[in-house]
């Protein structure tokens, strides 16, 4: 009776285990099938991407590729996507790391009101901000420039960013911070050399969100851009007119755009997987 309990017990964990790998599988699927339809499509022949049904078998070709990189807007396009992001990645950890560890430990007159403040602005939909941000650079004559699509960037990643990283300095025992000031050590040395090694995997972290909202990012790009500045999310739409679609150097240019924060999602995933648990977990 005992025996048959078990094997019971066990075909159960057993089912359960295999379902839940099935549903895991399913959703990886869905996620997963436009990303590689898209790749799919950039190594076909032309005459190949149009058939109905769409062939799964093909002999894979780069032409896509050789046409999509021949073309100078793409070119342009993805070293001023790496331009921005950078920028932005750079600039937004300037800001947002000092100013989270405030936030995190400093207790100053209306504190309250200005973490509420960085917020909502992080809720505050963009294409409700277009329309000023467009008359404000207008004004400041920094329409397109790397400069004015980059403080842009920032209203997006800067506030992100200092939320993220509050979770991470709350997560430091304050006994670090007071150590360090019994050993004489200045406020500013403290953070730098104390509380910082401490949180470089939340850095990392943060740092990679800047770096892929920025480099994703098309609204304010389209807008607020033009011949110099233009990035590859926007570059990308000349290959689509109304007389002719190209689709194949358009996914050719997409798999381009999307392998950057891929290879840098899977290099990093250890860091992202670390600081995230940092960022999550108490004592």
């Amino acid at each position: 009776m005992f025996s048959f309990q078990a094997r019971k017990r066990r075909s159960l964990m057993v089912a359960s285990a295999g379902m839940t790998y099935i549903v895991i599988f399913i959703l990886l699927l869905v996620w997963a099938f436009p990303v590689l339809w898209v790749v799919m499509t950039s190594l076909k022949m032309r005459t190949d991407i149009f058939v109905v049904p769409p062939k799964i078998m093909f002999k894979p070709t780069l032409e896509h590729y050789i046409e999509a990189l021949k073309t100078q807007d793409i070119l342009e396009g993805i070293g001023n996507s790496l331009v921005v992001a950078s920028g932005t990645t750079i600039l937004t950890l300037m800001i947002a790391v000092p100013a989270a560890y405030v936030f995190a430990r400093v207790r100053f007159r209306f504190s309250t009101q200005t973490s509420f403040f960085v917020l909502f602005t992080e809720m505050a939909p963009p294409m409700g901000l277009i329309i000023p941000y467009f008359f404000l650079l207008n004004h400041l004559r920094m329409l397109d420039t790397y400069t004015g699509l980059i403080a842009m960037h920032m209203t997006l990643t800067v506030p992100f960013a200092i939320w993220l990283m509050i979770t991470y300095f709350q997560d430091l025992p304050a006994t670090l911070e007071e150590s360090a000031a019994i050993d004489g050590a200045s406020p500013f040395t403290t953070f730098l050399r104390v509380v910082l090694p401490n949180v470089w995997g939340g850095v990392g972290v943060t740092a990679i969100f800047a770096f892929i909202e920025s480099w994703n990012e098309f609204l304010y790009a389209v807008v607020l851009t033009g011949s110099k500045t233009k990035t590859a999310t926007v570059a990308i739409f000349g290959f689509l007119a109304a007389e002719e679609s190209r689709w194949g150097p358009f996914t050719a240019t997409g798999v381009m755009i999307m392998a950057p924060v891929i290879v840098m999602a899977l290099f990093a995933q250890r860091h992202i997987i670390k600081g995230m648990t940092m960022g999550t977990t108490k004592g």
